[in-house]
């Protein structure tokens, strides 16, 4: 009986299941976001927050142990000095996942996995708001903004973003062969 013993085996040998959480914390960690199966995000989920959580101490020995589980350098690196300054404020819950669609081929549940703080749709105060065009409506000129012409002080004349001597119908040009373009041909 398996009493007790909650580790999701994911169909995998303990080798190969430690090689692919390995190699998914390394891409989560690289990437910030990647996109896998419902029981691997949930399963790596437990596999990567210890180690943001070791990150946070920056000592010998927290890199050299979080080295033995991820086995990529560079990793590392990126891990201790940009991730870690990102989290440190942060108690906990590093990662988020978010459920997709079923997997065409197989059916299977889908999900992306992400960390929480390099997601800029989410993060409050951080990403200024865009400001729309609007325009204006019973200024009495029966212009919008957007379209508006400046009054130029000098000629009383009004300067436009538009070209105003462009012809309303299309001059014929006359292609290399020598016969004339379409309408609707460019050059």
């Amino acid at each position: 009986m398996r009493h007790g013993k909650k580790v999701n085996h994911l169909g995998r040998t303990d080798s190969h299941r430690k090689a692919m959480m390995a190699n998914m914390a390394s891409s989560l960690i690289l990437h910030k976001r990647i996109t896998t199966t419902l029981a691997k995000a949930k399963a790596l989920r437990g596999y990567v927050e210890p180690l943001l959580t070791k990150s946070k101490n920056d000592t010998t020995h927290s890199r050299r142990t979080v080295f033995s589980y991820l086995k990529d350098k560079e990793t590392v690196t990126i891990l201790f000095r940009e991730i870690a300054e990102k989290i440190a404020n942060r108690p906990g819950g590093y990662t988020r996942i978010v459920k997709l669609e079923n997997r065409l081929g197989d059916n299977a549940e889908m999900a992306i996995i992400e960390l929480v703080d390099y997601n800029t749709v989410y993060v409050k105060g951080n990403a200024p708001a865009e400001k729309k065009a609007t325009r204006r409506r019973g200024s009495g000129s029966g212009r919008s903004n957007k379209d508006d012409g400046n009054v130029n002080s000098e000629t009383g004349g009004i300067d436009s973003p538009v070209d105003q001597a462009t012809p309303a119908t299309p001059i014929p040009d006359t292609s290399s062969a020598g016969e004339p373009l379409a309408p609707d041909e460019e050059l």
